[in-house]
């Protein structure tokens, strides 16, 4: 179920409110509970009915792995049981996301026919999976505590941060959903949850849909035969609405969980605002990118280690960031070249390197940002290549004032789309982000106002229901 949906805003979520709220009021705290772990499931059963059952054993499977670890103290039995939970979480990713990938390479290199399995990858799996296996290796290492199988079950299966995140860690959902937490609410949650939620529902109908349909039909269609500006604008499209879509995705979750007295972290801060890529790993989707730097990064380099071993480091950080973004060889070199430029402004930072002036290095990344997104964004390495020429075609760009009026006729044709990439680039660039909303102590009547006016807007133009990008991953 997406939540910029009719379904979602006037049917699912009052009546998730109004029961859980009513519970609230008789201080029915383990009722509460209980019913957001049945609304969740419910919630994910309405996106994918036929994987709901896996959700669900998963989840009773892996606590009982926790359960297990609970009660022995021999190391070779703890350690049996974290493989098995290893082996488990990360074999059923595996299946389901990189199964036809090894498949494809395996026919390629070796000249066989084996045939592709039938498989839909179960939305959420890669960020359930990543909370799942964080609890039970910390729950392992003994830097968190045991808690009970309802607590569990609502910390993996809270519906707001459930099928795209944030990837929440136990001590930042746990104490509030611990004993009696969920009984102390307050007013200025609703408030805050509203703001967040309009403000998220806003970015994404209004300015990330509009940029994706021209970017999917732009990437979907013939780019060797579109023009410079087409190719730049296809490229732009994607970069502005993959922040937009996800982000917006984020301040509704994170609205969502104040609806029900719960605060989830921060996942966006600004990352095109970044000077450099280490910044902008920083504050782009981090709490993916904590996942990968606690446990890839940190058992690669640890403090005292040389260059070579940084490098090193950061470098199969970004080769398992990019698989994990996609089973496909366009991901992994996305994932590379990101991680060069990350050692860059590392070894730059080490060598005490005077910093560029802030317009000047925020342009920059900016701007390499845009080109490697179209590895990201390609079918595969070929469509990328083409791209990459009509991008920079010395045929277009040797002739300036041909671009200019080849640029005016596309905006005199797409004034829509041009608008909303220009409203994109101000708010992006010169706006504060949406966690100052989530910070505020109160809230004036032109905040209401504010709210109104965008959820009116979205509502008006959320007939057409569309996915978030990153349900595919």
């Amino acid at each position: 179920m997406i939540f910029s949906s009719y379904r979602f805003i006037f049917v699912f979520l009052p009546v998730v409110l109004v029961v859980y709220h009513l519970l609230r009021q008789q201080k029915m705290i383990t009722a509460m509970k209980g019913w957001l772990v049945l609304t969740s499931l419910v919630f994910y059963g309405l996106g994918q009915p036929e994987f709901v059952l896996v959700f669900a054993g998963s989840i009773l499977l892996n606590y009982l792995i926790v359960w297990a670890l609970h009660r022995t103290d021999r190391l070779l039995y703890r350690r049996t049981l974290l493989l098995t939970a290893v082996v488990w979480n990360i074999g059923l990713l595996v299946y389901f996301k990189y199964t036809n990938f090894f498949l494809e390479n395996i026919n390629f290199i070796f000249g066989t026919s084996i045939p592709f399995l039938s498989t839909i990858l179960p939305i959420g799996i890669s960020f359930f999976t990543f909370q799942i296996l964080m609890y039970t290796v910390s729950y392992y290492r003994g830097e968190c505590e045991y808690i009970s199988f309802l607590n569990y079950s609502l910390f993996i299966s809270f519906f707001p941060q459930l099928i795209v995140g944030p990837v929440v860690k136990e001590d930042e959902l746990v104490p509030q959903i611990q004993g009696t937490a969920l009984l102390q609410f307050s007013h200025q949650d609703i408030c805050r949850g509203i703001m967040l939620f309009s403000v998220g529902c806003a970015k994404k109908i209004l300015l990330a849909n509009p940029m994706i349909d021209f970017a999917t039909a732009f990437y979907g269609g013939d780019v060797s035969g579109a023009s410079t500006v087409e190719a730049w604008v296809g490229v732009l499209c994607y970069t502005f609405a993959y922040y937009f879509d996800f982000s917006g995705y984020i301040d509704m979750a994170r609205g969502l969980g104040c609806f029900f007295g719960v605060n989830l972290p921060i996942n966006f801060d600004s990352p095109y605002k970044a000077p450099d890529f280490a910044s902008f790993w920083r504050r782009w989707n981090i709490t993916i990118s904590r996942f990968f730097n606690e446990y890839v990064f940190n058992n690669v380099f640890h403090f005292g280690d040389g260059v070579g071993k940084l490098i090193l480091a950061v470098m199969l950080t970004f080769a398992v960031s990019g698989i994990w973004h996609g089973a496909d060889w366009h991901f992994v070199a996305w994932g590379l070249v990101n991680g060069i430029f990350v050692c860059v402004a590392n070894l730059r930072a080490l060598k005490m390197r005077k910093p560029l002036p802030v317009g000047l290095a925020v342009a920059m990344t900016f701007f390499c940002s845009v080109l490697i997104r179209v590895l990201f964004d390609c079918t595969g390495l070929t469509q990328a290549a083409l791209i990459y020429r009509r991008m920079f075609s010395l045929t277009a760009w040797s002739d300036p004032a041909g671009l200019l009026a080849s640029a005016a006729s596309f905006a005199g044709d797409n004034l829509l789309l041009c608008i909303t990439l220009a409203v994109s680039a101000v708010i992006t660039f010169c706006f504060p982000n949406s966690n100052a909303i989530a910070e505020k102590e109160s809230f004036t009547l032109r905040d209401g106002v504010w709210c109104g006016l965008l959820m009116a807007a979205s509502l008006f133009n959320m007939s057409q229901v569309s996915t978030f990008l990153y349900f595919n991953f």
